[in-house]
């Protein structure tokens, strides 16, 4: 065409030329494809980091260049799948969310997000893409927005230009099925339920074999038990990169390892060895905290460390892998890497966990390494030894009393149980109530003997200030114990049934049960039965007197510790899955390991206390009057303490008495007793 027919100066033909020419000047970005950035530059460039987060405001890579690596794999032709066995505040997160908002704003394509539960999925969105996405006006235009007549955006799903976000939890293959995409997000691996189909990210990945080459799997999460841990599995698959950092004395190219952490009191070299740190009278100081080089005598304060991390790359160390790279990166670090972090709070949180039995967590969220199970079945030989005469029924350790009710098909077991600081225990008694349970006799004898008190070595006399009735597991018992607790919660005895998984709380939250007709309902609750026998078992093997440890009084029979040794730990593996359960023999009985985890399970309910309660009655010893009540306002009313409205409570007998009468039970100070 004539370049006369347009006038030299297009913008003369507009009055409002000016505006029209930046119009134009702005649709053009649009014709024009985006940069190709790499994801962490686009990300550094692009992503602000909401309010609520430890450092808000525009992302930088400098605060953690771990994260680098990893997220440009996504775009790697040569990457299908990277593993991240990453621990607690070093960002695993943020970086997954970065490779989110590349997929939809920088280089669009489907993803599919899964979490271990619907409720953390939930938590997810409301507490973290939700906010960044309000964060990011780059990419809160993109998504459709809610309740629009253009796109999708709900809880199962999010639209935007080029692809839709799709959302599934681990245990419904009803979101996985019939849904696929290429990119391929999954969240806390370790906490997914393996379902009759196989394990979730297996089924999401075959769906999306349609995509070719185009598909890229993004595995996330802290490691478990080992041998059953699927992100580590994930990681011994792939090539196994560290992140490696150079000494500021020597230059020598390492790993930053728990085991060069060093302060004032350490005796342990690790953590196989972690009890020496438990020793009386050594004085941890944290604030002394160091790490020493592999190399050289030099040790680095907590300004050399982040030198270090944040200089890695540019000093030529960084990512290094074990194994020849076959598509498959997995990376591995741990909180000692985290630039928020000091030494001494990484320290403090070790003696703290080291301290209350519960050193896992702190090598499965603060190492990222995977908690290697030793002795998940007590001794009972071991634990026999240790029975002891007491001055008193309640020795002075043991300041609030629980009980944990087991239901058979002709007897209710219980066990009372003294909890002292650190949940140090003491086994005060154990009885065998013979009666059928659908029958309303036995469950009178259980009254009497939940109204009991007893004396404490100080003087004072304890209630059992609560119990914790099983209501399952017995073929059509279950309605009658319901019956029983109902009205009687007020009296903190509660109801409760197995159930929960691996990972879930020892008590969850109570469920509503209809007791009869027109009859009030009953709280449930549900007993993480599977985490409650593992914390038990540690405790029996704890070996010396301290937090956890196990006390039993001289009497208690041999058939008691059998029962509450009978099951262990065991691995066994379902379509080729690890899948961790309880075991015992056959034949083999069990109640009195389930009435002490039912006895735990009271204890959490009503979360006393326990050391101000230890304060109360060491400080009242000496002016308590002789079998004078507690009346610490920590404590509860008594669970099923006597009212004018029933029956005087029984003595207690000692194992050489008998009760007569027509309804009996029998004491079983001595333990539980054989079948009749």
């Amino acid at each position: 065409m004539s370049a006369s027919v347009f006038p030299a100066d297009i913008e003369s033909l507009f009055a409002n030329d000016a505006q029209v020419a930046i119009s134009a000047r702005r649709s053009s970005i649009h014709l024009l494809p985006p940069p190709d950035l790499p994801p962490s530059v686009w990300a550094e460039n692009n992503v602000r980091i909401p309010e609520g987060n430890a450092v808000p405001g525009p992302l930088r890579m400098a605060n953690a260049p771990y994260q680098r690596e990893p997220l440009d794999m996504l775009m790697d032709p040569d990457c299908y799948r990277i593993s991240l066995k990453w621990g607690a505040q070093v960002g695993k997160t943020t970086m997954a969310l970065c490779q989110q908002a590349f997929c939809i704003a920088q280089a669009p394509r489907s993803q599919m997000m899964m979490q271990p539960s619907q409720g953390d999925l939930a938590t997810w969105l409301e507490t973290k893409f939700n906010p960044l996405v309000e964060a990011n006006a780059s990419i809160r235009n993109l998504i459709a927005k809610p309740r629009g007549r253009k796109g999708v955006n709900n809880r199962n799903m999010k639209s935007y230009p080029g692809g839709f976000m799709m959302f599934a939890w681990s245990g419904s293959t009803k979101t996985m099925r019939g849904r696929s995409a290429p990119v391929i997000v999954c969240d806390e691996v370790d906490g997914y339920e393996v379902t009759e189909e196989g394990h979730p990210v297996g089924l999401l990945w075959q769906r999306a074999a349609t995509f070719g080459d185009q598909r890229f799997l993004v595995e996330i999460s802290t490691p478990t038990i080992k041998g059953a841990s699927y992100i580590d599995a994930a990681f011994e698959a792939g090539d196994k990169r560290r992140f490696h950092v150079c000494c500021p004395a020597c230059g020598e190219h390492q790993v930053l390892a728990w085991s060069r952490v060093t302060w004032s009191g350490r005796r342990s070299t690790g953590i196989d060895d972690a009890e020496l740190d438990k020793a009386d009278g050594i004085e941890h100081l944290p604030e002394t905290a160091r790490i020493s080089c592999a190399v050289c005598p030099a040790s680095w304060d907590d300004g050399q460390r982040i030198a270090a991390i944040r200089n890695a790359e540019a000093a030529g160390a960084g990512w290094k892998a074990e194994k020849p790279f076959k598509g498959h990166a997995s990376y591995h670090i741990n909180e000692l890497y985290s630039t928020f972090r000091r030494l001494r709070d990484i320290v403090q949180s070790y003696l703290d966990k080291l301290a209350t039995d519960d050193l896992q967590t702190f090598v499965n969220v603060s190492l990222s390494e995977t908690w290697e199970e030793q002795g998940e079945q007590a001794d009972a030989t071991g634990l026999i030894s240790r029975r002891r005469v007491w001055l008193a029924r309640v020795p002075m350790g043991g300041v609030y009393l629980t009980a944990g009710i087991d239901m058979q098909q002709d007897r209710l077991e219980v066990e009372i149980v003294a909890w002292g600081v650190g949940e140090e225990s003491w086994s005060v008694d154990y009885h065998v109530l013979w009666g059928d349970p659908l029958q309303v006799d036995v469950w009178d004898d259980l009254d009497d003997l939940l109204a009991s008190t007893y004396e404490h070595e100080s003087g004072a006399v304890l209630p059992i200030a609560a119990a914790c009735l099983d209501t399952g597991g017995t073929g059509g018992m279950s309605q009658a114990a319901y019956d029983y607790a109902k009205g009687r919660t007020g009296r903190r005895l509660f109801a409760i049934k197995g159930g929960g998984s691996w990972g879930s709380p020892i008590v969850g939250a109570p469920s509503r049960r209809q007791s009869g007709k027109r009859a009030r309902k009953v709280d449930l609750f549900t007993v993480g039965v599977d985490e409650a026998k593992l914390v038990v078992m540690r405790r029996l093997n704890v070996p010396r007197p301290g937090p956890g440890y196990c006390h039993f009084p001289d009497g208690r029979d041999e058939e008691y510790f059998r029962q509450l040794t009978s099951e262990k730990l065991v691995t066994r593996y379902v379509k080729g899955f690890p899948v961790r359960e309880w075991r015992k023999p056959d034949k083999a009985r069990n109640e009195a390991l389930d009435c002490r985890v039912y006895a735990l399970a009271a204890l959490k309910i009503m979360n006393p206390n326990l050391l101000r309660l230890a304060q109360r009655l060491a400080k009242d010893a000496a002016d308590r009057p002789p079998q004078a009540a507690v009346e610490a306002e920590d404590v509860p009313a008594p669970p099923l303490a006597s009212r004018q409205d029933q029956p005087a409570p029984r003595e207690v007998e000692s194992p050489q008495r008998q009760h007569s009468g027509h309804r009996k039970w029998r004491p079983r100070s001595g333990g539980p007793g054989k079948r009749r």
